[in-house]
C-alpha cells in the first residue's frame, strides 16, 4: 500500500489536534464565536461580564507547543504493483574506451510475457563492479526493479571480471572510465537519460565515484557498506596494514576475473578470454595489487596516506557529489568509520542525504539482513522508494526518510535520529586506573588518577586479536564463521590486555559516535601499536565487544583542525599518516597516543558494566610494515594512570530519553 506523508513530520496527535484549535480560533471559527456569529473582537464582554464596566476577561494563555518527536517514523514500507510481468537480459556487450580497451557490460530491460523486450526507453539503473557481472554471483541486475519499469546495466571495470585492460583499483583510470561508461549509457535508445547509482562493497565505492565524476549526470545513489577513506577504512587503520580484509579481496577480485566468460563468444571474439586472462595476470603483477601491497609491507611510500590512496577515497571527492544518496552501512562492518563520515559530508555540502546504519558485519551489511524490522523496511523497498522519486518523480515521501537510523546494541532495535552523531551527545571523560601487577582488574570512571596513581606494564605480542569480534569483523565475517565463539567474546584477547571495568551501572548508558582513546604510555622498544577495544561486561563476566581502534604510536599525531571535538573534548583525532607526520618513539620515553576508536551505537544496561582494554596487537586487523614490526618487536608496553599522565576515553552520551 502507498501512502504519502505530508510535507512536515508527523507530530503527536495532541500537538495536531492543538495547532488546529488555534489556527481556528485564530480564523474566528471556534468556540461560541462560530455559533453565535461574531468574533471574539466583536463580544468584549463575552465570559459573563454584564457591561457594568467591570475589568475584561483576561485571555487564556497559549499552550507551550509540544516538542517535535525526538525519534522519527518509518512510513509503511513503499511498494507498488510491477509494470512488466518479466525481464530479459541482451547479450553480453563490449564497450569500447578511450584508449582502445573494452568493457564487458549486461543489460536487463523489463519485457513482456513472452520475454521480448519493452520498448522503452527507461530510467536506469547502473552497476560498475570488479567482480565479474557474467557470473551473476556478486551484484546481479534486480529484477524487483527491473519489474517496475528499470533498465539495469552492470559493466565490469578495467582489468577486473571480463573486461580488458589492467585492474586498477579505484584510481584516477577508474574514474576516467565511469566517466565514459555513464555518457554511453545516457547514449542508448533503452535510457531515457535519467540515471541512479546502486550496488554494495565494491559497486557502493564506484556508484560514489560516479557521482563525484558526472555530478549532473547521477541522478541518484543507493550505496550499500561503501568505503569513504581508502587509507583509513581499510587499507591502512592506524598506520598498521589490514592483514584480514585485504588478502582476501585481492584474492576474490582477482580469482574471479580468471574465470571464463561467454563474452568473447558473444562478440565473435574467441580468442578474447585468454587476451583477457594475460591482461589480468599481468596487472596483478606488475600494477596492482602486488607491486603495492609487497611495498607497503616493506616500508615503502605507499603505507603513508599518499595520493595514491586520496584519490581512491570517496570523501575526498565528496564535495563533487549531487545526487541525493542512500548510505547503508553496519556496526561491525569493515567501512564501519566511513560510511557516517560519507552521510556527514553530503549532508553538510548541502547534498540530500540519508543514513542507515544495522548490527551488521560486510556480509550481512550487503543484504539488510533482518530487515524489516522496528519499523525500518526492507532495503528493497527503500530503495524502490528512492529511485522512483528521484528518477520517476513519484511521491514516495523518500526525501522525508528519518535523515539517521541506527541499530543500539543492548537495547537491540533501531531508533532514528536528526542527525549523526545524535544531536543531544555529550562527550565524558572516562579514565583508566591501572592495579599494580593486576593488568587485568583495573578500574574505570569518570574521577581523574589521584597521586596514588598506577601504570600497568604487558608484552607487546603481535599475534593477540586473533580469538577476537574484531577478527571476524576485520575478516567481513570469515573468521567468525570458523571460530564462532570468537566473534561472540572477548574474554580471550584480553588476557594480554591491560584491562579497565567500571562499577555495575546504576543505570542505562546510551553511547552514540565516535570514541576518542588517549592513552599515555612507553615502550622498552623503538615502536610499538596501541590498541583500544570498548567491551560491555554482563553480569556473567562475559565480554562482548563494541568497538575497538588501533594506533600505531609513531603515526600518532594529529591535526587538531580536521579533528572532532565534541563539547572540548577530543572524540575522533584526524592523523595525517604522512612521513612529516610520524614522531620519534624513544624507549621508556612516555608519549601519548590518540586512537581514533570507530563508532558506535549501543545501550549498556543497568547492571552491566563498560570496559576499556588497551593492547600492543589486534591481529589480523593490523599488523606493523616490516621495517616498524621489528623496532617494536618482543618489547613491554606500559600504560600510565597518574595525574600527570591521565589515560582515558572520551565516549559520547546521549541521554536515555533521546533514544526510548
Amino acid at each position: 500500500m502507498l501512502l504519502i506523508r505530508p510535507a512536515h513530520r508527523r507530530l503527536p496527535l495532541f500537538f495536531l489536534l492543538a495547532s488546529l484549535l488555534l489556527a481556528l480560533a485564530a480564523c474566528g471559527g471556534g468556540g461560541d464565536s462560530a455559533s453565535g456569529g461574531g468574533t471574539a473582537s466583536e463580544t468584549p464582554n463575552a465570559g459573563g461580564n454584564d457591561g457594568g464596566g467591570g475589568p475584561a476577561p483576561q485571555p487564556e494563555p497559549e499552550p507551550e507547543p509540544e516538542p517535535e518527536p525526538v525519534n522519527l517514523d518509518w512510513d509503511t514500507p513503499y511498494d507498488r504493483p510491477e509494470e512488466y510481468p518479466n525481464t530479459v537480459t541482451l547479450p553480453q556487450q563490449l564497450i569500447t574506451l578511450r584508449d582502445g580497451i573494452r568493457l564487458s557490460a549486461s543489460v536487463t530491460l523489463p519485457a513482456d510475457e513472452d520475454g521480448n523486450p519493452a520498448p522503452g526507453p527507461f530510467p536506469v539503473v547502473a552497476t560498475f563492479t570488479g567482480y565479474n557481472q557474467a557470473l551473476g554471483l556478486i551484484g546481479a541486475a534486480d529484477p524487483y526493479l527491473v519489474k517496475r519499469g528499470y533498465a539495469y546495466i552492470i559493466a565490469d571495470l578495467r582489468g577486473t571480471g571480463a573486461s580488458e585492460g589492467t585492474w586498477q583499483a579505484f584510481g584516477e583510470t577508474d574514474h576516467e572510465d565511469i566517466g565514459e561508461l555513464l555518457d554511453y549509457i545516457d547514449a542508448q535508445p533503452w535510457s531515457n537519460g535519467t540515471l541512479g547509482m546502486n550496488g554494495a562493497s565494491y559497486m557502493g565505492i564506484t556508484g560514489l565515484l560516479a557521482g563525484a565524476q558526472r555530478p549532473a549526470g547521477v541522478d541518484a545513489i543507493f550505496a550499500i557498506v561503501p568505503m569513504g577513506d581508502a587509507y583509513r577504512d581499510i587499507v591502512f587503520q592506524g598506520g598498521q596494514i589490514n592483514a584480514g580484509f585485504i588478502p582476501l579481496w585481492v584474492a576474490l577480485v582477482t580469482g574471479l576475473g580468471l574465470v571464463p566468460t561467454p563474452v568473447g563468444l558473444d562478440n565473435d571474439q574467441p580468442l578474447y578470454y585468454l587476451e583477457t586472462l594475460l591482461d589480468h595476470l599481468t596487472g596483478t603483477l606488475t600494477e596492482f595489487p602486488v607491486p603495492v601491497v609487497a611495498g607497503a609491507v616493506l616500508g615503502d611510500e605507499h603505507k603513508y596516506n599518499t595520493d595514491f590512496w586520496r584519490q581512491r577515497s570517496p570523501l575526498e571527492q565528496a564535495d563533487r557529489i549531487q545526487a541525493p544518496t542512500f548510505v547503508v552501512g553496519g556496526l561491525r562492518d569493515i567501512f564501519q568509520r566511513g560510511e557516517p563520515l560519507i552521510y556527514e559530508a553530503l549532508k553538510n555540502n548541502g547534498t540530500d542525504s540519508k543514513l542507515l546504519i544495522g548490527p551488521w558485519e560486510h556480509l550481512d551489511g550487503s543484504g539488510g539482513a533482518g530487515l524489516p524490522a522496528d519499523g525500518v523496511p526492507a532495503l528493497a523497498n527503500i530503495r524502490l522508494a528512492w529511485f522512483d522519486h528521484y528518477l520517476k518523480g513519484m511521491d514516495t515521501g523518500a526525501e522525508r526518510f528519518p535523515p539517521v537510523t541506527q541499530y543500539y546494541t543492548g537495547d537491540e532495535r533501531y531508533r532514528t535520529a536528526a542527525d549523526w552523531p545524535h544531536p543531544e551527545a555529550r562527550a565524558e571523560a572516562f579514565y583508566l586506573h591501572g592495579q599494580p601487577g593486576l593488568p587485568l582488574f583495573g578500574g574505570l570512571n569518570r574521577k581523574a588518577p589521584g597521586p596514588d596513581g598506577a601504570q600497568t606494564s604487558l608484552l607487546q605480542t603481535p599475534l593477540n586479536g586473533l580469538c577476537s569480534a574484531s577478527a571476524s569483523q576485520w575478516t567481513a565475517g570469515v573468521l567468525g564463521l570458523i571460530t564462532p565463539p570468537c566473534s561472540e567474546q572477548n574474554n580471550l584477547s584480553e588476557l594480554l590486555e591491560a584491562v579497565y571495568t567500571s562499577e555495575p551501572l546504576e543505570e542505562d548508558m546510551v553511547i552514540n559516535g565516535p570514541i576518542g582513546g588517549q592513552i599515555w604510555a612507553s615502550t622498552t622498544g623503538l615502536d610499538t601499536n596501541v590498541v583500544v577495544r570498548v567491551s560491555v561486561v554482563d553480569p556473567n563476566g562475559l565480554s562482548r565487544e563494541l568497538t575497538n581502534g588501533i594506533q600505531m604510536a609513531s603515526m600518532s599525531g594529529f591535526n587538531p583542525q580536521r579533528s572532532r571535538f565534541m563539547n572540548g573534548k577530543l572524540v575522533q583525532p584526524w592523523h595525517p599518516f604522512t612521513a612529516r607526520s610520524g614522531q620519534e618513539i624513544r624507549p621508556l620515553e612516555p608519549f601519548r597516543a590518540d586512537v581514533e576508536v570507530f563508532p558506535t551505537s549501543a545501550v549498556i544496561p543497568a547492571g552491566h558494566r563498560l570496559r576499556v582494554s588497551v593492547g600492543a596487537s589486534d591481529l589480523p586487523h593490523g599488523l606493523s610494515p616490516i621495517p616498524d614490526l621489528l623496532r617494536g618487536l618482543l618489547g613491554a608496553l606500559t600504560v600510565y594512570s597518574t595525574p600527570a599522565m591521565p589515560s582515558r576515553v572520551n565516549i559520547p552520551l546521549v541521554p536515555t530519553d533521546a533514544v526510548r
